[in-house]
């Protein structure tokens, strides 16, 4: 995992062409323009200190040798040479930098699916979050999707999001009722 670069362009713009990405998600990247200004969302929120977004990369050898085990280490992509491919994105909101709650989101790729890519990932930025910001007072993560969206549901699960309650829909930017998981600092096992 790392924080997202401009090189990242051409896999965003070629991973948001996948219909159900687009249907759970707000921000369209559709061509290189629309990339840049993602993109840039991604630097501002870090420069801002309000969200995190990290890129996660799977090395092109590992997938082509069946390996399905991601790796844990925040950096260790910035150290290997292998080339490596974008295939989810994680990202930590916080609406009140220093506040005691913060949200996280994420997507994966089409091609990613069903390989526990999202869960994995889900935990390194839970374990990243609670560790960088406790001296802050972070002591609760909360994670929302739609209620249509299964996998997100067993995403928050397998990382340890706890259900917590329906949220009515809210339109017309969700449009439908909504599902809260949370995760507690006390019950963070990494």
């Amino acid at each position: 995992m790392r924080p997202f670069r401009d090189e990242d362009a051409p896999a965003l713009i070629g991973i948001y062409r996948d219909e159900t990405l687009r249907r759970f998600t707000r921000t369209p990247v559709t061509d290189q323009a629309e990339a840049a200004r993602w993109l840039e969302l991604q630097r501002r929120g870090w420069a801002e200190g309000h969200r995190y977004s990290f890129a996660v990369l799977e090395p092109r050898a590992d997938r082509a040798g069946g390996r399905t085990g991601g790796r844990d280490d925040a950096s260790a992509d910035d150290r290997d040479d292998a080339p490596a491919e974008l295939v989810a994105n994680v990202v930590l909101k916080r609406a009140e930098p220093g506040g005691p709650v913060a949200e996280v989101g994420y997507w994966t790729a089409a091609a990613a699916r069903g390989r526990g890519v999202a869960p994995r990932a889900l935990e390194v930025l839970t374990g990243w979050a609670f560790a960088a910001f406790a001296a802050d007072g972070l002591v609760r993560l909360e994670l929302l999707h739609q209620v249509d969206n299964t996998a997100s549901c067993r995403v928050a699960e397998k990382a340890g999001y706890g259900f917590r309650s329906v949220l009515p829909a809210l339109p017309p930017e969700f449009p439908l009722d909504g599902h809260l998981h949370s995760r507690s600092a006390l019950c963070s096992s990494t």
